[in-house]
């Protein structure tokens, strides 16, 4: 899952974003509105944290912004703002829930994790695709009887490869989801990330392959071999 947190209390946001890398979650942080605004527009987020007060432009601007704009990732909103007109005003806004700070972090993971269940993440245990089975759990890759545990980069990228079987997976957007928005990973990252996963298929004899459209992307198909 990949989390995006807008607030401008810089060690709130911190501790939050700690609290989600620690349950094996990818997480972008900025701390201005028109920022915020910019990062959730790109729509490669399963769930944003955002906090309500923002200099720029706040958060009932940058959610009511984003549902104008056919963006429907889950927001959780965060507010000292207890007022029940507030909360009312960003659930019309178009957030998906409303927290009031102060705030016990660990409510607002179980809140992140529900509410991108009910937009329709599926929580499984593992993701397979013709004779592969990677198990999400621990992070192991594998064929028959043999196994391999994959590096976290790894890990993210065949998961984004098994789910969506057989598709051009772009590596621009490989790069925005496993390395982050604003990193400055390139091409030759990915590549050598996928060279790695390859090496991993034939140790445990796999017959899928990761098949590369030049400057395009990967996508995963059945050797005839």
């Amino acid at each position: 899952m990949q989390v995006l947190i807008v607030d401008d209390e810089k060690r709130l946001a911190a501790a939050l974003a700690q609290l989600i890398i620690e349950e094996k979650n990818l997480v972008d942080v900025v701390y201005d509105g028109k920022d915020g605004l910019d990062y959730a527009l790109s729509g490669i987020y399963d769930v944003i944290v955002l906090d309500v007060m923002l200099p720029g432009m706040n958060g009932f601007e940058i959610v009511a912004e984003m549902r104008k704009r056919k963006i429907t990732t889950p927001v959780i909103m965060l507010s000292a703002l207890d007022a029940v007109n507030d909360k009312i005003k960003g659930l019309n806004s178009g957030a998906d829930d409303y927290m009031t700070k102060p705030f016990a972090p660990e409510e607002l993971l179980a809140r992140i994790n529900a509410i991108s269940r009910r937009h329709g993440e599926v929580v499984m245990n593992e993701l397979k695709f013709h004779d592969l089975t990677l198990n999400l759990s621990d992070y192991t890759l594998l064929c028959g009887d043999r196994s391999v545990r994959l590096g976290h980069k790894e890990f993210e990228i065949l998961k984004i490869l098994l789910s969506n079987p057989k598709t051009v997976v772009l590596k621009e957007d490989l790069i925005r989801k496993v390395w982050g928005f604003d990193s400055e990973a390139e091409d030759n990252n990915v590549e050598a990330f996928i060279s790695f996963l390859r090496k991993k298929f034939a140790f445990v004899k796999s017959s899928v392959v990761i098949t590369t459209l030049r400057k395009v992307g990967y996508k995963l198909e059945v050797s005839d071999v």
